[in-house]
């Protein structure tokens, strides 16, 4: 008499996933879709403002096609050693020049050069964005005692990550953007110091994004307004924490507080100074190209 079939008991549960897996594969699936989510909005808005920028451009100098307007724009923004993005961005929010004029800043004032020596990096190449904002990040990471943080610049009105140190890819994706309700989004709303002690209890962040940050290892986090000698906020500093914290003395706020200060000074030089001779070679490429 053939005997009944026997079943293997791992084969079994090979085929068949426990419920605990499941939850795993569902959760690893949506964390997936979700940074899948947070670079495709990177790539948008990024592409919405050299779009602008293109149609400004085409219209301004006669241009036979965006593909020649975005040709303009990265030739100028390597000459000048700062980011397309940013000069697509000025090009669009910035006064264009006069019809016909030979220069789109005539009479131009010249600013000195700010003192960077807050930074605590001896000679920095003023005019090189990656440089100084490399410095001012690992000089408010010294003065935190921590080895993660970003620094996030004004750019729309929103604020845009622009450099970053120790956090993960998620992390960089979903704060590319920032115009919430978030620490740094308050610290340079209200110009001044903002600490959040512990991530997983603070009232400050939705669900979503307390989970980014501590995904990331983060547990707490402080930021630092950027503010130039006019009070104008160019920008944040954040340093996070992989343990909560108790808050920092008088004599670290202030060493920050004259980070922020001559950062925010110098991102405000940079901006009437390099970002504006970008914008005057722009200027003399487009003109270039009609004749």
């Amino acid at each position: 008499m053939p005997s009944a079939p026997s079943f293997d008991d791992r084969s079994s549960s090979q085929r068949f996933p426990s419920p605990g897996d499941e939850s795993e594969q569902l959760r690893a699936t949506a964390d997936a879709l979700r940074e899948q989510v947070s670079e495709l909005e990177v790539q948008a808005r990024a592409r919405t403002r050299i779009a602008l920028a293109e149609g400004v451009l085409v219209e301004r100098y006669r241009l036979a096609n965006a593909e020649a307007a975005f040709t303009l724009l990265r030739q100028a923004s390597q000459r000048a050693n700062i980011k397309l993005h940013q000069l697509a961005a000025a090009v669009a929010s910035t006064p264009g020049p006069a019809p016909g004029a030979q220069r789109w800043f005539s009479g131009r004032a010249q600013h000195p050069i700010p003192d960077l020596a807050a930074l605590e990096s001896g000679t920095l190449d003023a005019a090189n964005q990656g440089e100084v904002l490399g410095a001012a990040l690992r000089r408010v990471l010294s003065v935190t005692g921590t080895d993660m943080g970003n620094v996030q610049l004004v750019e729309g009105g929103v604020l845009r990550m622009t450099k970053h140190a120790g956090l993960s890819r998620q992390f960089t994706d979903y704060f590319a953007f920032v115009d919430g309700n978030t620490s740094c989004a308050r610290a340079a709303s209200a110009s001044h110091q903002v600490t959040v002690k512990e991530v997983a209890s603070s009232a400050g962040f939705d669900d979503d994004t307390r989970r980014v940050i501590l995904t990331a290892g983060s547990r707490a986090c402080h930021s630092v307004p950027l503010v130039d000698d006019q009070n104008t906020v160019h920008g944040v500093i954040s340093s996070h924490h992989a343990r909560p914290l108790n808050g920092f003395t008088q004599r670290q706020l202030q060493a920050l507080h004259t980070t922020g200060r001559a950062l925010g000074t110098w991102i405000k030089w940079h901006q009437h100074t390099v970002l504006r001779d970008a914008l005057e070679d722009l200027h003399q490429l487009g003109r270039a190209s009609r004749q």
